[in-house]
């Protein structure tokens, strides 16, 4: 299984990856709500961003709006766009017990990046040969994550 394209999210959406898609609206100064739940004011977000980022406004997070949106984190990043991170991480995390994967707390401490590797060497090892294993979550650490690759 190669790296899985960037998902089509839009209005009405109500399952991953609109989670992470509002903590990256937040990450880049947008006041949304993360419920889940691809609502009037995500999509309001998401427009406004195209606007700025001079995307085609059409409400719809295809593959350019993604790749504008994400921003590379790394260890003692804090904030928005390391809880996207640790909400994957959490979506995946079919144990039952929260504390198998990194809690959604936006600091990008030890817990994330050992989960940020261990996620690039399974890639690396499975299907994508040209994943780097560095604990630095870019664009294609962040696209095998929001395709929802190995995800259920």
């Amino acid at each position: 299984m190669a790296l899985q394209p960037w998902p089509n999210v839009s209005r009405g959406d109500k399952a991953h990856p609109v989670p992470s898609l509002q903590y990256h609206l937040r990450a880049r100064g947008h006041t949304v709500v993360v419920d889940g739940d691809f609502g009037p004011q995500t999509e309001a977000a998401v427009r406004a961003f195209q606007n700025d980022k001079h995307l085609a406004v059409d409400g719809i997070v295809g593959p350019q709006t993604w790749q504008a949106l994400v921003t590379t984190v790394r260890r003692g990043d804090q904030g928005d766009a390391v809880r996207s991170v640790q909400e994957e991480f959490q979506f995946r995390n079919e144990s039952g017990d929260p504390d198998n994967a990194p809690l959604v707390d936006g600091d990008f401490g030890p817990k994330t990046e050992r989960a940020v590797r261990n996620w690039q060497q399974f890639l690396q090892d499975h299907d994508e040969p040209a994943m780097l294993v560095d604990g630095i979550v870019g664009r294609m650490t962040w696209q095998s994550l929001i395709s929802g690759m190995y995800a259920g």
